[in-house]
C-alpha cells in the first residue's frame, strides 16, 4: 500500500507542473509555469538547482538522442541542460500556431516515442483547447474543445491513451492504434462535485492510473476500468501533477501550485508517495532532424 506523502522540496512554486524523471541527469526536473522557472531535485545528494527561463515553460519530455523537447509559451523547442542551466534551441512548431491568450499545459510521448500534448485558454474562460500530436507526419490537431486541457498518459501496453478536461471533472480514454491514430472516445472517470479536479496523470507497470487532483488535496489512484482503488491526501490542496521517478521508478513524486493558497504553508512543494507498485520510463520522444514544420 502507498505511505503518506512526505515533503521533498518546499519549493513555493506558483504553479508546479510536469514532473519528469531524468536517469541521464539522476534527477526529478519539473517547472513552476507562472514564473518561468524549471527545477531538479538530485535524490543522491539532495541538490536543488532552479533557473529561470525567457519565457513560460509549461513541460519538458526527453528526446531520442539525448536532451529534452520542452513546451514554451510560443511553441515547442528542443531543449539542453548542463551545469549552466537550459539552453533552448531549435524551434519544433510555428512560432504563431496557437491563439493569442492560449499556452500549452502537459505532454506525454507514446510507446512509439510520438509526442501528445494539449493546449488551453490560459484565462481559463473559453473552451478552446486541442489534443495534439507531434510526430515524422508533423503537427496534428486530434481532438478539441477542451476547457482545460490536462494529462495525458498511456497505458503500459501503448493501446490506450487518457486525456483530462480538468474544469469539467471528467478523463477521457482513447484507443491508440499502432499508426498513432485515436479513436473510440469515451468517459472513464468523471468526479463529483466537491472531490475536485483531474490534473496530470501517469499510469504505473499494471496500468492504474493516479491522477492528481486539484482541489481535492490528494492523488487518487484508478484502475484501467475507471474505478477507484485508493487515495492518498496531501497537506494542500492542489496537487498539479505526479510521475515515477527513482532508479527502480518506484517513487512517485507530486508536484503542487501555491496560487490560491495563501494560507497553505506548504502549497507549492514537491512530494514524495513511496508505493507498492512502480511506474513505467518515459519513452523518448522520437522526431526527425528536420520537423518540416
Amino acid at each position: 500500500m502507498p505511505q503518506d506523502a512526505t515533503v521533498i522540496w518546499p519549493a513555493n512554486a506558483e504553479l508546479g507542473e510536469g514532473p519528469v524523471w531524468s536517469p541521464e541527469h539522476r534527477a526529478l526536473l519539473f517547472v513552476d509555469i507562472r514564473r518561468a522557472r524549471l527545477h531538479a531535485w538530485h535524490p543522491d545528494s539532495d541538490e536543488r538547482q532552479s533557473w529561470t527561463l525567457d519565457e513560460a515553460c509549461c513541460w519538458l519530455l526527453p528526446r531520442e538522442g539525448g536532451d529534452f523537447v520542452a513546451g514554451l509559451r510560443s511553441g515547442i523547442v528542443e531543449l539542453s541542460l548542463d551545469a549552466t542551466g537550459p539552453h533552448p534551441g531549435k524551434r519544433l512548431t510555428p512560432i504563431d500556431w496557437l491563439p493569442e491568450g492560449d499556452r500549452l499545459n502537459d505532454a506525454k510521448s507514446d510507446r512509439e516515442g510520438r509526442l501528445w500534448f494539449g493546449s488551453m485558454d490560459n484565462a481559463e474562460t473559453h473552451a478552446n483547447g486541442y489534443l495534439y500530436r507531434l510526430d515524422g507526419r508533423g503537427l496534428s490537431e486530434v481532438d478539441r474543445d477542451y476547457a482545460i486541457t490536462n494529462g495525458p498518459a498511456i497505458a503500459p501496453d501503448g493501446r490506450t491513451l487518457y486525456h483530462n478536461d480538468s474544469a469539467r471533472q471528467t478523463v477521457f480514454a482513447f484507443d491508440l492504434n499502432d499508426a498513432g491514430e485515436l479513436s473510440g472516445k469515451r468517459e472513464l472517470i468523471r468526479l463529483p462535485s466537491g472531490r475536485g479536479f483531474p490534473d496530470g496523470m501517469t499510469c504505473d507497470h499494471e496500468g492504474n492510473l493516479w491522477i492528481a487532483l486539484w482541489d481535492g488535496a490528494r492523488v487518487a489512484r484508478y484502475r484501467p476500468d475507471g474505478q477507484l482503488d485508493r487515495e492518498v491526501s496531501l497537506p494542500v490542496s492542489r496537487p498539479t501533477s505526479c510521475a515515477f521517478g527513482g532508479d527502480n521508478l518506484e517513487r512517485l513524486f507530486v508536484t503542487s501550485a501555491a496560487t490560491g493558497c495563501p494560507d497553505e504553508p506548504l502549497a507549492g512543494a514537491l512530494f514524495e508517495i513511496v508505493t507498492d507498485i512502480g511506474g513505467l520510463a518515459e519513452t523518448p520522444i522520437h522526431l526527425p532532424t528536420t520537423s518540416g514544420l
